[in-house]
C-alpha cells in the first residue's frame, strides 16, 4: 500500500482546500499561540506553502521560532461542524530561496498575488511536516506521521502550466461540464471557471474565484495518461 492510498482521506482534504488557520508562537506575547487565517499552496512535493510578508505578525513569530501549526477544515454548510474532517498540519516553517516552480504554481492559484511582489516583502514559506492529526469525522482520529507523506506530483510545474493554459484557452465549454457534471454547479452566464491545477489525484478549478477539487477515479500513473482523462471526462460530463 502506498502512501496516497494509506491516508487517502487526508491527501483528500489537504489538496480540495486552499486556506487554513495558521498558529504561531507569539513573540508579543510569550508563550501565547497567535492564530490567523493564511491561504496555501500545495508544492511538487504535495507539501503547503504560504506566501507572507515580513511586517505580518505571524512572519515575525516564525523568525522568532518556526514551529507552526496549519488548520485546514473541510468546507461545508452543514450545521455540525464536529462531523467535517479536519487536519492539524504541524510543523516548521522555512524560508523558500530560489524556488521558482511553487512561484509559478501559486500564482496559477492566486493570480492576484502577483501584486504583492511590488508593494511588499513577501517570500514563500515552506511548512515541513513533523506530525499530522486528522479527523476525518466522529471515530475516525489518528496521527500521521512525517515518512508516510512523501508524494510526488508527475507533472513538472511546466507540463502542469502548459496543460492549465490549454484548457482554460481552448476548453472552457468542457471545464463548464466538468463543474455541472461532477460538482453539481451549473454554470451561469458569466461565470469564471479556470483551471487551476492539477496532478495525478485530481484537478483544481476555480468556480467564481472558489476553489472547487475534481478528484480522478484513478491516479494517473503517466503526465501522458491526462488527455485521454480529460477526454473521457468530457464525454461522461456530457450526458447531463
Amino acid at each position: 500500500m502506498n502512501h496516497y492510498d494509506k491516508h487517502q482521506e487526508m491527501f483528500k482534504l489537504l489538496t480540495q482546500e486552499g486556506d487554513g488557520v495558521l498558529s504561531t508562537l507569539s513573540v508579543d506575547v510569550a508563550g501565547y499561540p497567535f492564530g490567523s487565517v493564511t491561504p496555501y499552496c500545495l508544492d511538487r512535493d504535495f507539501v503547503p506553502n504560504i506566501l507572507i510578508s515580513s511586517i505580518a505578525q505571524h512572519t515575525k513569530n516564525i523568525k522568532a521560532n518556526p514551529k507552526v501549526s496549519l488548520l485546514i477544515s473541510e468546507t461545508h454548510t452543514q450545521s455540525n461542524k464536529q462531523a467535517l474532517s479536519r487536519l492539524t498540519y504541524i510543523g516548521e516553517a522555512q524560508k523558500v530561496v530560489d524556488d521558482t516552480d511553487i512561484k509559478k504554481r501559486y500564482l496559477s492559484y492566486f493570480p492576484a498575488a502577483s501584486s504583492y511582489f511590488k508593494t511588499h516583502d513577501f517570500s514563500f514559506y515552506r511548512i515541513h511536516p513533523v506530525r499530522l492529526r486528522f479527523i476525518g469525522g466522529f471515530g475516525k482520529i489518528y496521527w500521521i506521521e512525517a515518512e508516510d507523506l512523501k508524494l510526488q506530483n508527475i507533472f513538472s510545474i511546466d507540463e502542469e502550466l502548459r496543460i492549465v493554459e490549454h484548457m482554460n484557452t481552448d476548453h472552457q465549454h468542457n471545464l463548464k461540464d466538468y463543474v455541472h457534471f461532477y460538482l453539481n454547479h451549473l454554470c451561469g452566464e458569466g461565470e469564471e471557471i479556470r483551471l487551476m491545477g492539477l496532478d495525478q489525484f485530481g484537478v483544481d478549478l476555480s468556480v467564481n474565484e472558489v476553489k472547487r477539487r475534481i478528484h480522478f477515479k484513478q491516479p494517473l500513473q503517466s503526465p501522458s495518461e491526462a488527455r485521454s482523462v480529460f477526454v473521457e471526462m468530457a464525454k461522461e460530463s456530457k450526458k447531463v
